[in-house]
């Protein structure tokens, strides 16, 4: 076991903010890195020491791995945490870091490596028996074979790029008229995003939910689940409003998904934080989709829910120490969401709007809960993901959570810029929302820009009319109270009171 006295967090913004909260609270010194463009950022001013990596673009910066290392020998720092995206799952980087005799928080080189890939997933948990989308095992290129596998397979099948994610080098077929030009787009998508033109077929769920489950395990052989997150909002394939527990997951579905959870990660030696993502259909059979190798995005929900601090427990494990806590030891209390604040413009195809935080004002009280690395007057840059802040509300059951996020949202003052918090506002407030019945088409079932326009009831355009009839005259008139002979005001001028 090694004592971790200096960490460097190699990211930015709001997870690197968060990551060194608990690294302080351990009594860990923190160094964080940024981009010129980053410079004046809080993750920044909140460690006790930083350094510059490069100017604003990733290639030049977050993603400089030597540039990293080299500062971690130069300040003597004993471990890296990678948080997410940028490096976090590069088992080169974790493997550079390991080789320089730095601890790297997160799992070994080994496990990122077969995790990367979906099919060497797929392989490497097939023997354990766990649930699969039908589908080809190994990577196809040649057109005419992979047509012959999609029609024993049987439309809808998915095209998806082996090194992918984020929806990139992935595509739907829904019949044979349509296989070729979309396999030549999933590979040349494939190629141009991850450097591998790899793909894969798969049986295509139609109305699928996306439900994961949180593991944790050490480098004793401990794994243990700390059970699901509901992430099926999302819109390009991606996560927008998460909620633990879900609210189709029954206690004999949470337990056969958390064990299969644990499978897959002893189908890699696992050790540290991960997410196994399943996709389940609407009789919620459940299958494997692939595991994440680093903290989450959501991974608030669980901690609200668990009382577990996540990033601790990384740390621990990273210093070789084991679980403190087993299976049994784990239970859920209450419910907990989440809101991803994008610089999005939701009326607009969800297309970023990147510009200066004029007003920035968090929302307050009990059981809510703001993860960002923004201050008032920051500019928003155009280089990085474009969210701004994670919204987490937790509560006893599932109906007092979401009206308490309704509240956190119209308590969060932001101008400047769009941002997604009234779309998420629209989906809390839908019945298929409310009700538990939706997947992850929810936006392309109920969604469309108009339905952000601003209601007014009959009673509200009838307030608004009289209203703008009484500035009018309120204009012609002046606002002093005038007095005929008769002593009396002139009901015409006294708006205000007509109004009241």
């Amino acid at each position: 076991m090694q004592k971790i006295n200096k960490l460097l967090v190699a990211n930015r913004g709001e997870i690197s903010l968060r990551i060194m909260r608990t690294a302080k609270e351990m009594g860990i010194r923190t160094v964080a890195v940024y981009s010129e463009a980053d410079r004046n950022s809080p993750h920044v001013k909140f460690a006790d020491e930083a350094v510059c990596l490069g100017p604003p673009p990733s290639n030049q910066s977050y993603l400089l791995a030597d540039k990293i290392i080299d500062a971690c020998k130069e300040l003597e720092v004993d471990a890296i945490h990678p948080g997410y995206g940028f490096l976090s799952e590069n088992a080169d980087f974790a493997k550079k870091v390991t080789d320089a005799g730095i601890i790297f928080v997160g799992p070994s080189p080994a496990s990122i490596e077969v995790m990367g890939s979906k099919l060497a997933a797929k392989n490497a948990v097939a023997k354990y028996g766990i649930p699969m989308v039908p589908g080809t095992d190994e990577a196809i290129t040649d057109i005419q074979t992979a047509k012959i596998k999609a029609e024993e397979i049987g439309y809808p099948i998915l095209i998806k790029a082996s090194a992918g994610g984020g929806g990139k080098g992935m595509r739907i077929v829904k019949y044979e008229g349509e296989f070729e030009e979309q396999m030549q787009r999933a590979i040349s998508e494939a190629q141009s995003a991850f450097g591998d033109g790899a793909v894969f077929i798969e049986k295509y769920i139609t109305s699928p939910r996306h439900i994961e489950i949180q593991v944790l395990g050490d480098i004793h052989g401990n794994i243990v689940y700390l059970f699901e997150r509901e992430c099926s909002v999302q819109r390009r394939h991606q996560k927008v409003i998460e909620e633990a527990p879900s609210s189709v997951v029954s206690p004999a579905m949470r337990k056969a998904m958390g064990e299969a959870a644990v499978k897959v990660a002893k189908a890699c030696n696992y050790y540290g934080a991960g997410t196994v993502e399943f996709i389940v259909d609407e009789e919620l059979n459940f299958y494997f989709l692939e595991m994440n190798t680093r903290l989450q995005v959501e991974h608030p929900v669980t901690e609200m829910i668990t009382g577990k601090d996540l990033v601790k427990e990384q740390i621990l494990i990273a210093e070789g120490k084991p679980l403190s806590f087993a299976q049994e030891d784990l239970k859920i209390n209450g419910h907990s969401l989440e809101v991803r604040v994008y610089a999005e413009d939701p009326k607009n195809n969800f297309l970023p709007d990147i510009g200066k935080l004029v007003t920035y004002v968090r929302p307050q009280g009990s059981g809510i809960r703001v993860d960002d690395g923004f201050e008032e007057g920051m500019d928003i840059p155009i280089y990085y993901d474009p969210m701004i802040a994670k919204l987490i509300v937790h509560d006893e059951d599932r109906d007092r959570a979401i009206q308490k996020m309704l509240r956190a949202i119209a308590d969060y003052q932001i101008t400047g810029i769009e941002t997604t918090l009234t779309f998420c506002a629209f989906v809390l407030e839908h019945e298929a929302f409310t009700s538990g019945d939706f997947d992850t088409k929810f936006v392309e079932k109920y969604f469309s820009p108009e339905k952000l326009d601003v209601k007014w009831e009959e009673s509200e355009l009838e307030l608004l009319a009289s209203l703008a009839v009484d500035i009018l005259e309120k204009k012609k008139y002046g606002l002093k109270r005038v007095s005929g002979q008769n002593g009396i005001s002139n009901p015409r001028t006294n708006w205000k009171n007509r109004l009241i």
